[in-house]
């Protein structure tokens, strides 16, 4: 199975993949609720022998395919596609570029759907020789909604898979590489907000106030102290000020100052400890000010772990397939958040990258990133992501995660 006749089934593929991804493309959808693009894979599946499960909390589904030798003992593995989009207008010009002003595909969602369609295809097409089941998770709301969160908590991932696999597109990597590693692949996400008090006045007569803005200033320089000198440099703990608010005018010392921005850190340990020390240090310089503050943490993605067994898989997989498919080691994270991270606190599995840059292009390194208004998909890169999802599906199915 797992030879370039995989690749050569999502190849025949390829229209429908392309089909499908130019659609919710030009019809993009924000959040929990992505009823039009779920409705386009619905449609796009209709006539695969798949049993369809939906929650309550977003419009994302399970499509399960059983197959033909699956027995009482069979293994079950999940392979997931994110559907939701970004709230940002589109500047790539394409001729299926987003409809809807305020929102664009810059994440690559669009393709990781159209891709696992893909996947269900070439899987339902060796149905009868199927030793176990395949879930296909269609979820929306990754973009900071914890929409797989939402999709375990209405029981989605009831019964549990053996095994879960996903890819994320990546844009400025080389074409049709597949890139993974073992531990930690991206970061926790959490965002701090900070409210400091003090009590304003005239601006000729600060020693009658308690300035809010030198102590905001304070917490700003203290915050990146704390980051070097209480991790170990090798920790990659990441603490960055993204916003600061506070005055109205040139005269008026203010009440308060507010000051937010992004925890990003590989461990839970390292987690638990930034949010701490965060605390101490925003208490202590208030303090020594003469000003109040308040430091209010809220908890994001949890880091993304992916299972070395899981990423020995995926190698074999991509190495197997051939044919303009190539593999690479990630040396380190990445230290953007995914919601997959949720799915593999759960279930031991692994997520990878594909490189979608411009085949042929040797400067892949300046293609725009994700996230970026002109951000471009090479979608020829697509059938290898496709053929990569039902090759981990298949090897799982029948070896299991070998040593």
């Amino acid at each position: 199975m797992l030879t370039k006749n995989l690749l050569d089934a999502a190849r025949n593929h390829s229209d429908a993949i392309t089909s499908l991804r130019r659609a919710i493309h030009a019809e993009p959808e924000l959040g929990l609720q992505c009823p039009l693009t779920m409705a386009k894979v619905r449609a796009a599946l209709a006539d695969l022998p798949l049993t369809w499960r939906e929650g309550t909390s977003t419009t994302g589904a399970i499509a399960t395919l059983n197959g033909g030798k699956a027995g009482s003992d069979a293994k079950r593995v999940l392979l997931r596609g994110d559907m939701d989009a970004l709230p940002m207008d589109e500047k790539t010009g394409l001729d299926f570029a987003s409809a809807i002003p305020g929102r664009m595909h810059a994440c690559g969602h669009d393709t990781h759907t159209a891709m696992l369609t893909g996947a269900a295809r070439i899987l339902c097409e060796r149905r009868k020789e199927l030793k176990g089941i395949v879930d296909f998770m269609f979820q929306p709301g990754e973009e900071g909604f914890h929409g797989a969160r939402y999709m375990i908590d209405d029981g989605l991932l009831d019964p549990v898979p053996d095994a879960a696999f996903a890819l994320h597109i990546m844009p400025n990597a080389p074409y049709a590489v597949i890139a993974g590693r073992p531990g930690p692949l991206m970061a926790a996400a959490d965002q701090f907000t900070i409210t400091v008090t003090g009590k304003g006045g005239h601006a000729s007569m600060p020693h009658d106030c308690a300035d809010p803005i030198p102590a905001a200033a304070a917490i700003v320089s203290a915050l990146q102290t704390m980051v070097t000198r209480r991790f170990k440099a090798t920790s990659a703990v990441v603490v960055t000020v993204t916003q600061i608010h506070t005055g109205t005018t040139h005269n008026i010392i203010p009440d308060d100052a507010m000051i937010a921005g992004t925890i990003r850190t590989l461990s839970a340990e390292h987690r638990a400890k930034a949010h701490e020390l965060i605390n101490q240090t925003v208490e202590a310089i208030a303090a020594g000010h003469g000003v109040s503050a308040t430091c209010e943490i809220d908890h994001g993605y949890p880091v993304t772990l992916n299972d070395p067994r899981a990423v020995k898989l995926g190698e074999k997989v991509t190495r197997a397939m051939g044919d303009g498919t190539g593999w690479s080691d990630l040396a380190d994270p990445i230290m953007g958040a995914e919601d997959f991270s949720y799915v593999l606190e759960k279930v031991p599995g692994a997520m990878f990258f594909l490189g979608v840059a411009k085949e042929g292009n040797d400067d892949w390194r300046c293609a725009c990133s994700l996230h970026n208004p002109r951000m471009h998909v090479d979608e020829g890169a697509m059938p290898h992501g496709a053929a990569m999802l039902a090759g981990c599906a298949l090897e799982f199915l029948e070896n299991g995660f070998e040593g």
